[in-house]
Order: C-alpha cells, then sequence, then structure tokens
C-alpha cells in the first residue's frame, strides 16, 4: 500500500510541548519504581495466558557498565568534594538517582517485554512504549530479519519499526490500516494509522510458536 496512511495534526505548541514533556518524565520516573518493585518480585507485565519476549539482549552489557561506572563513581565525587556539604550533599543524590533510574530502565526492559496471548501482541519499550494490536487486526507474523538506516523514524509512510540498535526481526503483517499511539506528540508520537509493524525480539522463533495457535484459531 502506497498511499500515506499517517494521520496528520497541527504542530504542537511550545507549551503543549513542555506540558508533555513533564508528564512524559512523570509517568517514567513512576514506572521507574514500579518495574524495580516488579523485578523485586518477579511479577512481568505479562498478560494472563501470555508469553513474554524479551527484547534487552543487544543493549544489556551497555546498561550493565554505565550502571556499574555510575556506581563507581558515586564514592569517587564523594572523596573529591568531601570538605563542601552542600556540593557533596547534591552530588550524592543525584548520584544515586542516577544510579537507581538506570537499574529501573534495566528492570523496566526485563519486566516489560514484548508479549503474545490471547487478546494479541503487545509491543513493548522501556518505561513508556506499550502498543496493542488485537488478533483481529494480524494478518500474519514471520521471522525477517533487517537492518534500517540509524536514526530512521519509527513511523514510515504506514509502516511502523520498533527497532533494536538499528535492527529487527519481525514483521506483522496488518489486515487494514490500524490506529496505533505512540509516546509524545506529533510527528514522531501521537496516533498514527499504520498496516505493517517490524520489531525486534531475542527469541523470534519462541515469538512465531507463541503466535501460532492464536493466527491459526482466528
Amino acid at each position: 500500500m502506497t498511499e500515506q496512511l499517517q494521520t496528520t495534526a497541527p504542530s504542537p505548541t511550545p507549551i503543549a510541548r513542555i506540558l508533555n514533556f513533564l508528564h512524559r518524565a512523570w509517568i517514567a520516573e513512576l514506572r521507574v519504581y514500579s518495574s524495580i518493585a516488579r523485578a523485586i518480585a518477579r511479577r512481568p507485565a505479562v498478560p494472563k495466558g501470555g508469553k513474554g519476549i524479551g527484547y534487552h539482549r543487544p543493549v544489556l552489557t551497555v546498561l550493565f557498565i554505565f550502571i556499574g561506572l555510575s556506581a563507581v563513581e558515586i564514592p569517587i565525587l564523594d572523596l573529591i568534594v568531601h570538605q563542601w556539604p552542600a556540593v557533596r550533599i547534591t552530588l550524592l543524590v543525584l548520584g544515586i538517582w542516577g544510579v537507581t533510574w538506570m537499574v529501573g530502565l534495566l528492570c523496566a526492559m526485563l519486566m516489560r517485554p514484548h508479549s503474545v496471548g490471547p487478546d494479541g501482541v503487545r509491543v513493548c519499550s522501556g518505561l513508556e512504549l506499550d502498543v496493542p494490536i488485537g488478533w483481529a487486526d494480524i494478518a500474519s507474523v514471520a521471522i525477517d530479519c533487517r537492518i534500517d538506516q540509524p536514526k530512521q523514524p519509527r513511523i514510515t509512510g504506514s509502516e511502523y519499526a520498533e527497532r533494536m540498535q538499528d535492527e529487527t526481526n519481525i514483521e506483522i503483517e496488518l489486515e487494514r490500516p490500524v490506529a496505533i499511539r505512540l509516546p509524545g506528540l506529533a510527528p514522531t508520537g501521537g496516533v498514527h494509522h499504520v498496516d505493517r509493524i517490524r520489531l525486534w525480539a531475542d527469541e523470534p522463533r519462541a515469538f512465531l510458536d507463541a503466535a501460532r495457535p492464536f493466527l491459526t484459531a482466528t
């Protein structure tokens, strides 16, 4: 389908952008702590009867390195500024908050995987993204490995791609254009109409095996 299906919307005002940024920051902050709680309780956000498929493997090592370096940085800075209590306390609070935030992001990636369940497929990523697609709208699911250009937008025409390091390996063809909502404001966020979804799954074969019974039933 070559016709442009993407929803057009007026450019948001500066005030709308600020309010949206503050709202997203607040939601992300809450999900940092809820994701840590889910990790402690070992309760991933997977629907009942569904299967979670991770997408974190390509960036897991990098996240661990950043968390480790940030944790080591806290006592080093504390030693450097220990003679200035105000600066010391400020940097200590910011350092602990930063490490906590990165741990929460890691937990979110682990505890909010893609899911395949009775209601359909949920495409997830990190702290914000959650795109549900019902089985009635899905025509097929296939393994299709592709590498896109760096910094390519998620929405290209009528295709939505949720990449991991510019790669996807699952392609979902839809029966008809479906409205999805992405975090943020137009043109990168908001509501878009798509007829194809591509995503990265750590185990594409497991994703396909989990989807097959529901596709057959549909």
